[in-house]
């Protein structure tokens, strides 16, 4: 390749050839992983598009028609977005959701860390075993997990029975209450924030508490400036994968939560159910849309990359 570029170019000098030669080959290589990665993202990326943005937009589209009869007409406005921030109870559903959200993640983030970190330390070789059971819940679907958390909080439920059958009132708020949604939500969610966490604290190097014991650290004072900043990606997004389907959440609230509960999910679903205004429930979809951008956009800004140990694998 030189002595070929060396007759083309009279001038040329062998240093020079050969540094066009070295340059070429880097070309080539980099057309042939181009292409590679194409071949093999390629798929992937067609089904996001196909998938995933095509109804994302439109439902966009839709929030701006308008429903007549079951059916949906382009004719362009604002009224569906008008109606939703206009009417009180939109509000309240939101504002409920987002609350119940908050609190099913923070339940979740505090039952999480202890048994994640366990299993991590402690789990030995049965650690993949103890998360594989993780998924156990799975293994049915959402709707007979929940009518089994029905057969165990309801008036007739085992720990009711219970209470009752040792002269103790029964606990009503443990059905069609606020608190019994929460319940569910918590135990529905619970397995995906061990998952992060457990995932990012395996790779956790636990020789720095000692290092941190050492030089006098107590433990927890360790686990605040030590063991948390280093697995905060793994915590953010157990965060995000449980805030987010909890804000959008209506089986739950509408199985477990009674009339208190009425969610902004349980309404949106409604107007693509009953009351067939589709435009609507697309403007209450796009609006849970960029709640949950927000969300993830709020999560991310507190992710410190240095701090989590991850500059120094991106510049190798």
């Amino acid at each position: 390749m030189a002595g070929r570029l060396r007759r083309l170019l009279p001038g040329l000098t062998p240093m020079s050839a050969g540094t066009l030669t070295i340059a070429t080959r880097k070309t080539k290589l980099h057309r042939l992983f181009a292409y590679r990665f194409a071949m093999l993202a390629g798929p992937g990326a067609l089904f996001i598009l196909v998938a995933l943005l095509l109804p994302l937009l439109s439902i966009v589209v839709f929030s701006f028609w308008r429903t007549q009869s079951y059916e949906l007409f382009a004719d362009w406005n604002l009224d569906n977005y008008r109606v939703m921030l206009s009417e009180a109870a939109y509000r309240v559903f939101f504002l409920r959701s987002l609350g119940m959200a908050l609190a099913v993640t923070l339940a979740c983030l505090v039952i999480a860390w202890p048994i994640a970190y366990f299993i991590a330390k402690h789990g030995g070789r049965y650690r993949l075993l103890l998360v594989l059971l993780l998924a156990a819940p799975f293994f049915t679907g959402v709707i007979l997990r929940i009518a089994a958390l029905q057969g165990l909080f309801g008036p007739i439920g085992i720990i009711n029975m219970t209470l009752t059958e040792l002269g103790i009132p029964p606990i009503q708020a443990l059905m069609y209450t606020p608190l019994a949604a929460i319940i569910g939500l918590v135990y529905l969610y619970l397995p995906f924030m061990i998952t992060a966490v457990y995932l990012s604290v395996i790779n956790f190097n636990f020789e720095l508490l000692e290092v941190a014991k050492i030089n006098g650290a107590r433990p927890w004072r360790a686990f605040i400036e030590i063991t948390w900043p280093l697995n905060w990606i793994g915590t953010a997004i157990g965060l995000v994968v449980v805030f987010i389907p909890c804000l959008a959440s209506a089986v739950t609230q509408r199985f477990l939560g009674g009339t208190q509960s009425a969610s902004f999910g349980m309404s949106l679903a409604q107007q693509f159910g009953e009351t067939g205004t589709w435009a609507l429930g697309s403007a209450m979809g796009v609006a849970l849309f960029f709640s949950s951008l927000v969300a993830i956009l709020l999560i991310g800004r507190s992710i410190n990359l240095k701090r989590s140990g991850f500059t120094g694998a991106i510049n190798r």
